[in-house]
């Protein structure tokens, strides 16, 4: 698996908040499904790969936040599947929009890849969190080797997929849909701006 994006280790102020605040329910979530992939648990990896069978991972996933259990369970699964026989963990960054953004093959990724436009229109017209086609693109991100979206970002936008003014399928829509930044150092382009980047 590839590592994160260049740069997303970098310090930010999003990150400095964190360490102020402590980390969320979200995000404690994700290191603990970091830590199996760290500590070869594979077995526990395993058993959150099988959606149907409440496990004791799933209830485990769900300990994290028992409001949103349903939600922190489909996370887990979700990051079972990415990180299927993979030694090495991935964090993940942005939304699922712009992970789409990188699903696809050197003649086009995201919205000039006719596949991965298709998946991300059943997304974002669902009116209820859609796990199989968010499993699709898991795999399609993990088959095109490249980095998942954040997971607890995922784990949040799911929980909120309902909630009129957390807009989520709709900035999922434009961060799949922004157009590439140039970075001017280079002269490379480079879509790992989010909106929720840009509203923070």
């Amino acid at each position: 698996m590839i590592a994160d994006a260049p740069g997303a280790g970098k310090r930010n102020v999003a990150a400095e908040e964190t360490e102020r605040r402590g980390p969320t329910r979200s995000e404690l979530l994700a290191q603990w499904l970091l830590g199996l992939v760290n500590s070869r648990d594979y077995g526990k990896l395993a058993e959150l790969r099988r959606p149907t069978i409440s496990q004791n991972a799933h209830i485990e996933a769900g300990w994290f936040d028992p409001g949103r259990r349903e939600v922190f369970e489909q996370v887990a699964f979700l990051f079972a599947v990415y990180h299927r026989g993979a030694v090495e963990p991935s964090r993940g960054y942005g939304s699922l929009g712009s992970a789409a953004r990188r699903i696809g093959t050197s003649v086009g990724r995201g919205p000039d890849d006719a596949g991965a436009s298709r998946l991300m229109d059943r997304i974002v017209a669902s009116r209820r969190p859609p796990l199989r086609h968010l499993q699709h693109a898991i795999a399609r991100l993990r088959s095109c080797d490249r980095p998942p979206p954040s997971w607890s970002q995922l784990a949040d936008d799911l929980a909120r997929w309902t909630d009129r003014q957390a807009r989520v399928r709709y900035h999922w829509a434009v961060d799949f849909h922004a157009p590439p930044r140039t970075d001017a150092r280079n002269n490379r382009t480079s879509t790992t701006t989010t909106t929720k980047d840009t509203l923070t």
